[in-house]
């Protein structure tokens, strides 16, 4: 069996053991399988598990959550049905911490807040519309925001959302504070980044662990690019 080249070095690797295997995402690649047919990374996950524990059959890979195909950060796979069931209970309770770390091109005014919207997908065009108001079948969104500083040309800005919606983050700062992500020409950014990514990472996690019920936090380093460059002064 040759040995998959995602994770080869284990640079993506953030935490694993007999349960969890938390990994790096790089923005570009799904987390599961779609229409595309690209490979996602479930399957390259699997890869991994088959090659590290020399299986001759198909490892267990549950997808806890998922993050936009252009986002990257940290994305929580399960090992054991016991653990899927249980990080799913974690996610839909909202017992567990998420901080983001976005880009944007202009600084967001108020610098900190709370953001309350129904948003509403069309998912056929697969947008997000942010509504001020209750809007019909759209979902209550929490999320509260800081800036953090310039990062270069840019305003490095902290989010924590509260609840977790399909393009959540990216539709509350383009609609809510006028402040598209860099890159994200889908909710009002005026270009796209050479890499076609978006500047919005998923930097932290924390929640109890499902199994051992030990404190977990697990924060994800900045991609290697350009536009995130400057952002690492913040660490």
């Amino acid at each position: 069996m040759n040995r998959p080249n995602l994770w080869s070095e284990q640079k993506e690797i953030l935490f694993e053991d007999n349960h969890l295997l938390i990994i790096n995402k790089p923005a570009g690649l799904l987390v599961q399988g779609d229409a595309t047919g690209d490979e996602p990374l479930s399957n390259k996950a699997e890869e991994y598990l088959r090659f590290k524990y020399k299986k001759s059959g198909a490892a267990f890979v549950g997808v806890v959550h998922r993050l936009d195909r252009p986002v990257s950060g940290v994305v929580v796979l399960a090992k054991t049905s016991k653990a899927l069931s249980r990080m799913n209970e974690l996610f839909r309770d909202n017992k567990i911490s998420k901080t983001y770390w976005a880009l944007t091109g202009k600084c967001p005014s108020p610098i900190s807040g709370h953001l309350t919207h129904w948003l509403v997908k069309d998912p056929i065009r697969n947008v997000t519309k942010a509504y001020t108001e209750r809007h019909g079948q759209g979902q209550k969104s929490d999320l509260d925001y800081q800036v953090l500083g310039e990062a270069g040309s840019r305003f490095l800005v902290q989010v924590n959302p509260i609840t977790g919606r399909p393009h959540q983050i990216r539709v509350q700062l383009s609609t809510g504070l006028g402040t598209p992500i860099v890159g994200d020409v889908k909710y009002g950014f005026l270009a796209p980044l050479p890499d076609v990514s978006i500047a919005l990472h998923a930097r932290e996690l924390q929640f109890k662990h499902p199994v051992t019920q030990a404190d977990m936090r697990i924060v994800a380093p900045l991609p290697d690019m350009a536009h995130w460059e400057a952002a690492e002064a913040y660490y």
